[in-house]
């Protein structure tokens, strides 16, 4: 496909980059016009596209002595557009043709419009043989014109028996639909087309894409409304319910809906919702599923009657009688993307015979080897076919991922029919006709590294197509859904200097379908049944009806909510009823307490009188108090409400006692209930007493050490003047002690950042103690000596700085990253040795120093990467802080040794691969970290198996493939980062290739961008003896590959070392080099042979001297210059099938519950 471009103007023009509409040509000029209008603008609804023909008869075209040429403007959506050519190329030998904004000049600063057209030069002689291009643009001041600068060759266009000029005149056909620009803030999906989007959770467009195509297959809906489940269940822990609930409001809903739900449902955190995955995995995980819940229900079989189809396997040989079937069942389809031109390439590939003879004959039983035809065919295809395309796939030869952006196309219609059923196998079932209508296309727009999903639906299957992409739907075309996301090249030429000779170049589209849902014809009256409320669980239905309206609700209030003022009112009751249970310090939470919303003109005692009907306190027994925060951080009741304030508004009430916009106010009701304050039945309310600026009121909490519990006793109002030790028998009274019994008073004074709890004097004065409204004294039973030592927590302050610390830990094994094992009650303050004791304990471990504790990222969710060190913290605090946040995560691990002991070792995990043996040992070395390489040797040798007991080894560090590195016995081991990599270690004969090689293997495999390897290898003994002008070199596996027109060099495979002598030519080297590989005379016949320095290969001769080129001695640094070895990678390569298919950024896809 060709792209647009605006048109640059010619050279005399330098100052423009593109024809301005001011400069139109003077007098007549030798066209015709006719316009045909297709559509009335005004008859057209405001949603709807417009669309409008437009023809232009040029004559003596062929005459024509101007740069270029404008139409007469013409009318389409209410705006004035030409069509402007360059009769002999813009600076190109090809016609150059442009849509032009006719009145661009005259528009308003900032304009902009949108438009898809095509534009057609039309052949007069054969019809079929006219050129049209499509593209679409939004056109504004900068780019007032755009179209095709290489529109048609003018060899072509020029050429009389073409038949593009007849009587010298040229036809240029443009057809303009004109699309309104939407604001996407003020865009509405539902009023624009009738759904609704999905809120994108940070990474998860790949979710919405799928569920919104899931969505739309109705018979599918309708079997998720039909999952049993109650109406006490919660959508966040039940997956069916939580879809129900998501489909719903789907269906219903007028707002895109939130997920979360669901991805909670699903057992997913944030770190999840951030961490995108691939759509194809998620379907087939989510189905699995759902085919799980699905099991012993009404709907059980539903996924399998939808999505489950059958192909058959087969070997069948050729020259005898023998054929072995196996039918398997499949739920989705991979297509091949790469070299397939369009779906039924990939289907023809997909069922492509091959041959198993020569060396790869079949085994059959009773007959042996025989040649044979292997293949597969399809018994039966669902109703509902999707087709995953193979969008991303591993590269070998580069190690690593890529995304394949060719072009594939895919049908409207697929008929797997076709060619007498050549996809069918002749037990499939001839009487279902197998032709499908394409529903919906998944579209995935980026890279390998990252992108974006989207969705093309047709939710009825008419010819109306909607994008889904996340919150926003919007109504499309068959040529945006099918045509555009074919994927390809396009060509471009971009804004450049006028005058220059602007080549047209193209560039990759990176935003291509990745996977298709089809619909079989004869089902479709099933698969697109109607869905209603009916199918809708009536518990389902009142649950989100309730939230429905609680959503209006909140809504309303935000919108009328500067009309009113919300009171929260606390009472004793509510600081009984928290006090030691919710909260400890202070005196209430105020999210826990009644709220009343008042409009602000309504008078303060119309107020108390709703407050009388709610609570059944008569307004004369009402008296409210202000409360205030602390410069300490507390927040306690301050003063009573006077009577003036009173008499104000609820609105003047609160501007008066808080200076903060829309904040609440807060109030502590205080009720009389006669004199006893500790008991309240069959007491009547009555009037406060007039308070006097002596009068204190004090709140008093009550602890009990031995059982650790703090409770709310009550309030009372003493004089400033006066001592406890007047109120200690009410104290006793309220506390149900003994008259006589000794309490010790407390003053609670704050408890942030630390706790501060003081002794209150007794002998001391209320004032003289610093006591004054509001304050908080806590008391208990004064304890002896011997007691006070068999208490945790003996008095009050140190049960509230124990309260203040104390923290729930959630320990996981390092095995288990999502699960806890197990949670203690510790304190914030508690020091690493009594944390690691505790958990010992726990785990029955009679030596602590043995277990070792890693830190948790708030973050990712993860273990960070470093664990604890030996006492390397002071507290459970410091462990528990990641940045400004707070865990309350700890993950563990038991240790075979003591982490000292541990910590002051290297450790290294070598696989030892012997050369003779299939056999895989890995061995755990550990040695001081102070050791050498040579210590490392030493002690392989002492563990493995070597073919000669005398064999001298060294270690070599590789990486992508090259060799950086051969370490000295004497560098200390401490130098070599093993944080990221496990060590692997091969044995080979020195026959053959001389080394035992230690590979840094990746985590992931597929997911690294390097490799680095230490290889370990047999020094050979023609390098212990090497003469002056010797020399030794490194030689390389290496392919070429051509990526963005350049050159590159890849290399593979093991490389090794290799002792030239001086004045050995190429051929020389080549028998050893071939002997050393043991590579078949045939295809070493093939290899090339080149030296490489800084990545540029020049081939070399059988008879070039290689001592020459290599003039380098020194082997302790990363050569430049190497030996390569260029030959196709046909080595086994192993990779999980589960990134065969999927961006390397991911990691698989799991649901827990």
């Amino acid at each position: 496909m060709t792209i647009m471009t605006p048109a640059p103007t010619d050279q005399e023009e330098e100052e423009m980059l593109v024809p301005r509409s001011d400069l139109v040509f003077e007098g007549p000029q030798p066209m015709e016009a006719q316009a045909e209008t297709g559509n009335d603008v005004e008859k057209q609804p405001p949603e709807d596209p417009q669309t409008s023909r437009f023809t232009w008869k040029i004559e003596n075209f062929s005459r024509l002595n101007v740069k270029k040429l404008y139409s007469d403007p013409f009318v389409v959506g209410g705006y004035k557009w030409r069509i402007l050519i360059f009769p002999k190329g813009n600076n190109v030998d090809y016609l150059s043709m442009y849509l032009d904004v006719a009145d661009s000049a005259n528009l308003p600063y900032g304009w902009s419009r949108y438009a898809q057209f095509n534009l057609s030069i039309v052949n007069q002689i054969h019809n079929k043989y006219s050129i049209r291009k499509e593209t679409q643009h939004q056109f504004n001041a900068r780019e007032s014109d755009w179209g095709f600068t290489s529109f048609m060759p003018l060899g072509e266009l020029y050429d009389p028996n073409k038949g593009y000029l007849v009587d010298d005149t040229c036809v240029v056909d443009a057809e303009v639909t004109v699309r309104k620009i939407v604001d996407y803030w003020s865009y509405d999906s539902k009023k624009e087309t009738g759904f609704v989007g999905l809120k994108n959770q940070g990474a998860t467009c790949y979710m919405n894409s799928l569920l919104q195509t899931l969505y739309h297959i109705p018979y599918f809906r309708k079997a998720v409304y039909h999952m049993p489940t109650t109406e006490n269940d919660m959508p966040s822990a039940s997956i069916p319910l939580a879809l129900q609930s998501l489909f719903y409001k789907l269906q219903y809903s007028d707002n895109s809906i939130a997920t979360k739900e669901l991805t909670k449902s699903f057992g997913w955190d944030t770190y999840d919702s951030f961490l995108q995955h691939d759509v194809q995995e998620l379907n087939r995980v989510l189905c699995e599923k759902l085919e799980e819940k699905m099991k012993g229900t009404v709907v059980e079989g539903t996924i399998q009657q939808l999505f489950e189809g059958h192909h058959m396997n087969y070997i069948e040989c050729i020259n005898v009688d023998y054929k072995s079937t196996r039918k398997e069942s499949f739920y989705d389809l991979q297509l091949d993307v790469k070299g397939c031109a369009d779906v039924y390439a990939s289907f023809d590939k997909y069922v492509e015979v091959e041959r198993l003879e020569g060396d790869n004959k079949y085994h059959a039983e009773q007959y042996g080897l025989q040649d044979a035809k292997k293949g597969v065919l399809f018994m039966d295809f669902p109703p509902v076919l999707q087709l995953q395309l193979k969008r991303f796939e591993y590269d070998f030869s580069r190690d690593t991922m890529v995304k394949i952006n060719d072009r594939y196309e895919f049908p409207l219609q697929l008929d797997l029919d076709r060619e007498n059923g050549k996809y069918l196998s002749p037990e499939a079932d001839g009487s279902v006709r197998n032709l499908y209508t394409l529903h919906s296309v998944l579209v995935h727009s980026g890279g390998v590294h990252g992108g974006h999903y989207y969705a093309f639906i047709r939710p009825t299957l008419s010819d109306q197509w909607y994008k889904f992409d996340d919150e926003r739907v919007t109504k499309e075309d068959v040529k945006r859904a099918l045509e555009e996301q074919y994927g390809g090249e396009e060509e471009q030429l971009p804004q450049t200097n006028p005058g220059f000779n602007n080549t047209p170049f193209k560039f990759t589209k990176y935003s291509n379908a990745y996977m298709l849902v089809y619909i079989r014809e004869s089902d479709k009256e099933k698969i697109m049944c109607n869905v209603d409320e009916k199918d809708i669980a009536e518990h389902v239905r009142a649950r989100l009806k309730r939230e429905q309206e609680e959503k209006e609700q909140k809504k309303k209030e935000k919108a009328e909510a500067h009309l009113y003022t919300i009171i929260k009112v606390s009472r004793d009751e509510d600081l009984r009823q928290q006090i030691g249970k919710d909260i400890y310090f202070d005196l209430v939470d105020y999210d826990k307490v009644r709220s009343f919303r008042i409009q602000k003109q309504t008078l303060f005692s119309i107020f108390k009188e709703e407050v009388a009907k709610e609570f059944g306190v008569p307004v004369q027994s009402q008296r409210f108090w202000l409360w205030a925060k602390r410069q300490n951080h507390t927040y306690r009741p301050n003063r009573p409400l006077t009577h003036l304030e009173e008499a104000q508004t609820v609105g003047q009430l609160r501007e008066v006692s808080n200076k903060v916009q829309n904040a609440e106010l807060k109030l502590f009701l205080e009720v009389e209930l006669g004199l006893r304050v500790h008991n309240y039945k069959d007491l009547r309310h009555i009037t406060p007493p007039d308070k006097t600026k002596d009068d204190i009121m004090l709140f008093f909490k009550i602890y009990d050490p031995e059982k650790e519990e703090l409770r709310y006793a009550g309030r009372l109002f003493v004089k400033g003047t006066s001592n406890p030790t007047e109120i200690l028998n009410k104290l006793n009274e309220m506390a149900g002690y003994a008259p006589d019994q000794e309490i010790e008073l407390y003053e609670e004074i704050k408890f942030e950042p630390i706790v501060l709890c003081e002794p209150i004097d007794k002998k001391f004065a209320f004032r003289t103690n610093q006591l004054e409204d509001g304050d908080i004294v806590c008391y208990q039973k004064s304890l002896s000596s011997e007691s006070l030592q068999k208490l945790r927590y003996p008095d009050v302050p140190s049960f509230l700085e124990y309260v203040q610390n104390r923290q729930v830990v959630h320990f996981r094994s390092l095995e288990k990253l999502k699960e806890d094992d197990f949670c203690l009650e510790l304190s914030k303050i508690n020091t690493y040795d009594e944390v690691v004791e505790r958990v010992a304990q726990r785990l029955g471990l009679d030596d602590p120093s043995k277990i070792r504790l890693t830190p948790h990222n708030c973050y990712s969710q993860q273990p960070k990467p470093q664990p604890i060190k030996y006492r390397g913290v002071d507290t459970l605090g410091d462990m528990l802080v990641h940045y400004n946040q707070t865990s309350d995560i700890l993950y563990y691990e038991v240790l075979d040794i003591p982490l000292p002991e541990l910590q002051g070792l290297k450790t290294l995990k070598v696989a030892f691969h012997h050369a003779i043996k299939d056999e895989v040992v890995t061995y755990t070395i550990r040695l001081p970290k102070q050791s050498t390489v040579g210590d490392v040797i030493n002690d392989l040798k002492t563990k493995v198996e070597f073919s000669k007991p005398d064999a001298e080894l060294r270690l070599l560090e590789v990486f992508y493939h090259k060799i950086y590195k051969i370490f000295p016995t004497s560098e200390k081991i401490e130098n070599i980062n093993d944080q990221y990599w496990t060590l692997r270690a091969e044995e080979v004969l020195s026959l053959t290739l001389p080394f035992l090689i230690l590979h840094f293997c990746p985590y992931y495999i597929c997911m690294c961008l390097y490799t680095v390897a230490i290889m370990l290898g047999k020094i050979p003994e023609e390098e212990k003896n090497l003469g002056p002008n010797d020399r030794l070199i490194h030689v390389y596996h290496f392919t070429k590959e051509t990526a963005q027109n350049q050159m590159q060099i890849q290399n593979f495979g093991e490389p090794f070392l290799l002792v030239i002598y001086e004045g050995e030519t190429l051929a020389q080297v080549k028998v050893r080099i071939q002997k050393k590989l043991q590579v078949p005379d045939e295809e070493f016949a093939k290899w090339k042979f080149a030296f490489l320095s800084l990545g540029r290969p020049e081939y070399l001769e059988d008879s070039d001297i290689l001592s020459n080129r290599f003039q380098r001695k020194d082997v302790y640094g990363a050569w430049e210059q190497y030996l390569g070895l260029e030959h196709p990678d046909n080595a086994p390569k192993r990779i999980h099938a589960a990134y065969q298919n999927r961006p390397t950024y991911e990691k698989p896809v799991k649901i827990y519950n």
